[in-house]
Parts: structure tokens; sequence; C-alpha cells
């Protein structure tokens, strides 16, 4: 695949994932892709298995936060890192086994060849979800009808958290000013990126429920998504950042000492 002369981070945002880090961190691995783990603070001890993985593996990376602040604000010290580091992908998925790493090629190419967000999708042809209650993909469902609705993208998984952006159109995102800072972050990124004129693409992927634990969506989470969804709808284009606005906030990652 052409994307291979490049360099990929996946990003795996953290809060409680003890059960589930080590295998999802050595399938990517396996894939030949290098990790950032970004921990909340989880009081289960992820951050030291994370750790750990970091200590016998040079290609593990470990940021640790002081307490849970949001999925979104995960992804953007993710990015930092990534700009700095100098890799030319960026991918986020999530760190309990839902997103399978045998999808994670498909959803990288599908970005280095679009030069756009491309977005593990379960809603496309060929996607799915297993191990939901119908009220949950009911949910689901609906929440992303309403957001293809209101702000007019014909995207069919806004909240899905399966994803990779390319390093060029990162630098063109203002992500340190978006609104959102929890999982509303994903559906803000499509957006702005739309405001862009970059494509957004989305690639089938089968997402199976978690391996263990329990999901960190509450229903304060969910009402912050969908409040947020209107006020996007209205928003004006953000002006391009400085060329070296992005780059520059890369630089400034202050990651722990792998």
């Amino acid at each position: 695949m052409a994307y291979r002369r490049s360099r990929c981070l996946v990003i795996l945002p953290t809060f409680n994932e003890r059960a589930n880090l080590a295998p999802v961190v050595a399938g990517v691995r396996a894939a030949g892709h290098d990790v950032l783990v970004v921990d909340d603070g989880s009081p289960d001890g992820t951050g030291e298995v994370a750790d750990h993985l970091a200590r016998s593996d040079p290609g593990v990376h470990v940021i640790h936060r002081p307490g849970k602040l949001g999925l979104g604000s995960a992804c953007v010290a993710g990015f930092r890192f990534g700009l700095g580091r100098g890799y030319d992908f960026l991918v986020e998925m999530d760190a309990d086994g839902s997103h399978g790493v045998a999808h994670l090629d498909a959803v990288i190419e599908a970005s280095a060849a679009s030069g756009g967000l491309s977005i593990g999708s379960r809603y496309v042809a060929g996607g799915s979800t297993e191990g939901w209650s119908p009220a949950r993909r009911l949910l689901s469902r609906t929440a992303n009808a309403y957001c293809r609705s209101l702000l007019r993208i014909d995207v069919r998984d806004f909240t899905s958290g399966y994803r990779c952006i390319p390093r060029a159109l990162l630098e063109r995102l203002a992500v340190t000013d978006m609104l959102s800072d929890g999982y509303a972050f994903m559906i803000e990124m499509v957006h702005r990126c739309h405001q862009l004129g970059s494509p957004v693409v989305e690639v089938p992927i089968r997402f199976q429920d978690r391996y263990a634990g329990k999901s960190k969506v509450s229903r304060s989470e969910i009402t912050k998504a969908l409040a947020l969804v209107p006020r996007l709808r209205w928003l004006s284009p953000s002006p391009a950042p400085p060329e070296d606005g992005l780059a520059a906030v890369g630089q400034d990652a202050r990651p722990s000492p792998d």
C-alpha cells in the first residue's frame, strides 16, 4: 500500500482500560504502526500497563494526564505529539477492542488516497455493529441521522471514533479552537473538514462491542454532543490557521519520558 512509505501513529485515548490495552497495542504494533497511549489518570492502573509496554517497545509512547479531561482533548494531545514527532498520518481508535485492527490498513489507505479524513464506518454498505442491544443501535443511528440532517453533510457515521487524518490536513484545522473536548469532538471534526472543502470518506468496519469493562459514553456526553450540532450548523467557516500554527502547537507537546 502506498502509505507504507509514510509514518503512522495510532492514538489510543484511555480511561480504565487495563484489561483491554495490551492486546490492542499488540495488534497495532503487529500491523507495523507506532502507538501513543493518552491516559486520563485511570485509577485501575491502565497507565502502569502502558508504561510497561513502552519500556519494552520503542514504538509505544505514553502521555499521562492528571484526570478525565475528555476524548477530544486527548485526541488534540495526541495530534500535538504526532506532529512534533514528524508522523504523516494520525489515527484515532478505541482502546477497548471494539475497533478491529484488521480494518486499520484500509482506514489509513483511504485517507492517503483521498487526502482527507477517513472514518471507519458502521453504517455504510459492508459495515456492521455486533454486541449492541436494539435500543443502542437505534440511538446511534438516530443521532447520526440528526447530525446528517442538520449539518447537511453526506456522512453516515459522524460518531465513529475510528478515523485517520493526514498531517497536511491536520495542519490546516484549528483543532485547538474547537468548541468541544468530549465525544462531540468527533462530530465537530467532520464538520470542520467539510468547511475546509476536504474530503471525508467512509470505510466499512465491523464494530464489535468492547472486550471488557464498561462504556465511557454517559448520557451527559450524548446530550452535549447533540446540543452542539445546531451551533455547528450556523457556525461560520473558520479562517485557516497560520501556515505554521498547528505545527508550532505540535512542537509544544510535553509527553512523559518514553
